[in-house]
């Protein structure tokens, strides 16, 4: 999209009931708005749902770890996600393009396509799909409503709220947050109160040093999963603000409240229960009535609140791909079709959501750890320079860093990969790696990436 095209986002500043102007276009000065403070809740609200509860679950019951390696791990998956959030966010002020425009730089204009298509179908198909399904669980055993509505009731919520856009996004998140923060603070004092902190792995899962890595693989895969959309809500932002202070709080939300319900759900695993049914039930029956209906409640608003970004950014990272579409109302338009979309995908998952899940995270992982090696390595390579002038230009390419990030997905999948389909050929020698198919890729495109690009763009 060029920079000249007419948006009128002056207009839209501090407006929150109006749907955002215009797509992908940088922001000027006369429309910036906000704090870096505002970011604390836009980031700690959406991983306050059960989807977060459920990383912490898999980590005991599937990976065979106690609480305390549990917990280890996961704080090590979880601050990979939320460095790599800090440096993300820190840039959107500076240049106030969403985070996959930025991506141009070290993919060039149309290279860039691959990763904001992965973007998209990871935000308007994957997450969508899982996070309204664990909303829709939680409505459906508060009110007892058949569960093809319950999912219907939130798929529209969280639909509405990405196509008004940005504004109303961060207003609904900020709405949310104390009361989100509240019930899950009671939930966490009683959840804690009855699990057996010092009880042994469980039999059955994975254990050792795999099960470890498995932990730290599912954990980065959920909070690294945001990191694509890191400068979608910080572009506003007055391009004056403190760049600590903008990925600071970005970070400290995304850390505390994914580490937060994460180690909560791995507490909850270790109290013996017999109650059956959906992953939702599981967790709230070992709360009084009263609290587990306020936590479901708060499970269908998390979801939206989750919901919300991935429409909205999954949108984003589709306009960037480069289709066409009328500019006042390309963002709005496609965080529709995204809706459309993502419910029958989410509708068919109903039945068997859980099995899918830890499968899910990790896949989300093997695409981000190449792709975050190859931005890096080129803000590494650029960070005397400026790259205004390439985001918009057309015929700026560079398939140095398509063709590094292709090479470190390919290579970490096929030897590192642990899913139930396929085992990478390192892993069936070695399984007790677990899963470091995220950290390889990260490594092997970053490196490639410095290899094949120094020379040119120091030069």
């Amino acid at each position: 999209m060029a920079l000249t095209e007419d948006t009128p986002l002056a207009g839209y500043a501090d407006r929150v009931v109006a749907v955002e102007p215009g797509g992908n276009e940088v922001i000027p000065d006369d429309a910036r708005h906000g704090t870096p403070r505002q970011l604390f809740w836009t980031w700690t609200s959406p991983n306050l749902e059960f989807a977060t509860i459920f990383i912490g679950v898999l980590s005991v019951t599937a990976f065979g770890m106690n609480f305390w390696q549990a917990t280890l791990g996961l704080a090590v998956g979880v601050g990979l996600g939320g460095a790599a959030h800090f440096v993300l966010s820190a840039r959107g002020p500076r240049y106030g393009v969403p985070q996959m425009v930025l991506g141009r730089a070290a993919f060039g204009y149309r290279g860039n396509a691959l990763p904001a298509a992965f973007m998209s179908i990871m935000c308007g198909v994957g997450w969508f799909a899982t996070n309204s399904v664990s909303g829709a669980f939680a409505l459906n055993t508060l009110t007892g409503m058949p569960k093809p509505l319950a999912l219907t009731l939130i798929v529209v919520a969280q639909t509405g709220f990405a196509v008004f856009g940005h504004n109303l996004v961060h207003a609904f998140e900020r709405f949310v947050f104390p009361v989100l923060a509240v019930v899950f603070l009671v939930v966490t004092v009683v959840i804690f109160s009855k699990a057996d902190l010092a009880a042994a792995a469980p039999s059955g899962g994975v254990g050792g040093m795999g099960g470890f890595l498995l932990t730290v693989g599912t954990a980065f895969g959920y909070a690294g999963g945001w990191n694509p959309y890191a400068a979608d809500y910080t572009r506003y932002l007055p391009a004056r603000v403190s760049k600590a202070a903008t990925g600071g709080f970005a970070a400290a939300g995304l850390f505390v409240s994914c580490l937060w319900l994460s180690a909560l759900g791995a507490a909850s695993a270790t109290i013996v229960s017999s109650a059956t049914g959906s992953p939702t039930d599981v967790f709230t029956s070992n709360l009084p009535s009263v609290l587990a209906n306020l936590t479901l409640l708060a499970i269908a608003l998390g979801a939206v609140a989750a919901n919300a970004l991935n429409v909205y950014s999954g949108a984003m990272a589709f306009v960037t791909i480069g289709v066409k579409l009328p500019v006042r109302t390309q963002r709005a338009v496609v965080s529709i079709a995204f809706g459309a979309v993502g419910f029958p995908v989410a509708l068919w998952a109903l039945p068997d959501a859980a099995q899918s899940y830890e499968a899910f995270l990790l896949i989300v992982a093997y695409w981000i750890g190449p792709w975050l090696g190859v931005m890096f390595a080129d803000q590494y390579l650029r960070r005397r320079g400026d790259i205004v002038e390439l985001l918009y230009d057309r015929s700026y390419t560079n398939w140095g860093g398509v063709a590094a990030f292709l090479a470190g997905l390919a290579v970490s999948v096929l030897l590192f990969c642990n899913q139930a389909k396929f085992t990478g050929y390192v892993v069936r020698e070695i399984p007790e790696l677990g899963d470091i198919t995220f950290f390889v890729g990260f490594v092997l495109s970053g490196a490639a990436y410095l290899l094949l690009n120094r020379r040119r763009l120091t030069a």
